[in-house]
């Protein structure tokens, strides 16, 4: 299942969306060189991506990817600008523009920029938590838009998402309520980071879960109820998924 968009209008223009992802964008082609080079994609990940055991001084490990890592605590931000490849920066920028405008329109423009980098350094926390001394760089933005998924899992469970669903030559979209993709994303990164030894795996996947739970917990005391009635004022749900009390 592949999201393609959702059935939830803005009220406010999403400028810190847009920003972010200009700035992701920027910092791919002009400091990672677009991953066309590999010196200078190494180079790049080395000396801002935050790697766990350089942050809590842990002896250098055998899994050390590069010869000297960058700062250490300020890894915590840059690392989120960062990604591994194309295919990494788009999925990424794919999901903070379908999810991201929404939970900016609930929060106003700052105050999703405050959520959107306190659950990223959550969300790099709970990796480096998950392994303390492992000396491999991580990077992207994928912990703090896990957390934006699951802002909008909390406020907005039964909004449709068009989903492509694709098996062999079957391809169809269909309309499915947030809350089953949302879920069924969450529980897949649930089983692979309890699956999967500790440091050892391609994908940080404690810093999803981390970022997700994060964002469960910081989306309400940084949301603005005027604007989410305001938006809820103009979902339109099928009859047959309004529950009998209440909209959500």
């Amino acid at each position: 299942m592949f999201p393609l968009r959702d059935e939830n209008p803005t009220e406010l223009t999403p400028y810190l969306t847009f920003a972010l992802i200009v700035a992701n964008v920027a910092v791919w082609l002009l400091v990672q060189g677009g991953g066309l080079d590999g010196p200078t994609l190494q180079s790049s990940v080395c000396a801002y991506g935050a790697i766990p055991g350089e942050i809590t001084g842990a002896p250098l490990g055998r899994d050390a990817f590069c010869a000297a890592g960058g700062g250490r605590w300020s890894t915590l931000l840059t690392s989120m600008f960062l990604h591994g490849s194309w295919l990494h920066l788009i999925g990424n920028m794919w999901f903070l523009w379908i999810f991201g405008n929404n939970i900016e329109d609930s929060m106003g423009h700052l105050r999703f920029l405050a959520f959107y980098l306190l659950c990223g350094f959550a969300a790099s926390g709970a990796h480096i938590l998950s392994a303390p001394g492992s000396w491999v760089p991580t990077v992207g933005a994928s912990g703090a838009i896990s957390a934006v998924m699951g802002a909008y899992l909390l406020l907005y469970p039964r909004v449709r998402i068009q989903t492509l669903f694709f098996l062999v030559i079957f391809v169809r979209v269909f309309p499915l309520p947030a809350w089953v993709i949302l879920g069924q994303w969450i529980v897949i990164q649930v089983l692979a980071g309890a699956n999967t030894p500790a440091g050892e795996a391609g994908v940080a996947f404690w810093a999803h879960i981390g970022g997700f739970a994060a964002g469960l917990l910081l989306v309400k005391p940084f949301e603005m109820r005027t604007l989410v009635e305001a938006k809820r004022a103009h979902v339109v749900i099928p009859t047959r998924d309004i529950p009998h009390r209440g909209w959500w």
